[in-house]
């Protein structure tokens, strides 16, 4: 199947979507709100999950192996499914798309929905707050921090983030689901 040509700004939830991006991009004028978000964005690329996997075995040898193979499935699951989304939507960018808004840090790909980054923080907040409940806060908080800044950052729409951070929501609990059932 090819790839399929996002709708205009007319179609769907296009015209709202295009306005509260634009209105949430405004925020990328304050350099002091831009640095934290393109850390947080930065963050979301890979390294952060990559250093959690690394690490929690060795903090909790009980079950950390068991975690770090569940955010390894999910983060492999998660990369083919929204790469795959993204190729047969064809969303362009909101820098590319709307008039006003510039991206503030590259982009890693072509097209915007879903949005990775969210879908990824997501699905190991799901995990991580699962196997290890005090961390719940922080993580959540670094969910909201990488969503908000996809969108100020001019990457994404806040739909692209709301079905990363729903897919992440699924992926992240049916690992959850079959870890147990595994368990039994």
């Amino acid at each position: 199947m090819g790839t399929v040509i996002w709708p205009d700004k007319r179609a769907l939830w296009g015209g709202r979507d295009r306005r509260c991006a634009i209105l949430l991009h405004q925020a990328a004028g304050r350099y002091r709100l831009v640095g934290p978000l393109i850390l947080a964005s930065r963050l979301g690329d890979g390294g952060l999950w990559y250093a959690l996997m690394l690490i929690i075995p060795w903090l909790d040898p009980v079950n950390g192996l068991f975690c770090t193979l569940q955010m390894g499935v999910v983060g492999a699951v998660n990369v083919v499914l929204y790469l795959t989304v993204k190729r047969r939507v064809g969303r362009p960018r909101p820098f590319r798309a709307c008039p006003g808004i510039t991206a503030c840090t590259p982009a890693l790909d072509e097209f915007s929905f879903p949005s990775g980054h969210t879908l990824h923080a997501t699905a190991f907040a799901v995990l991580l707050s699962y196997h290890y409940p005090v961390v719940a806060p922080a993580a959540w908080l670094f969910v909201a921090l990488v969503a908000v800044s996809r969108i100020v950052l001019g990457l994404h729409y806040p739909s692209d983030v709301a079905a990363g951070a729903l897919t992440g929501i699924a992926t992240g609990g049916i690992a959850i689901v079959l870890g147990r059932l595994l368990a039994i």
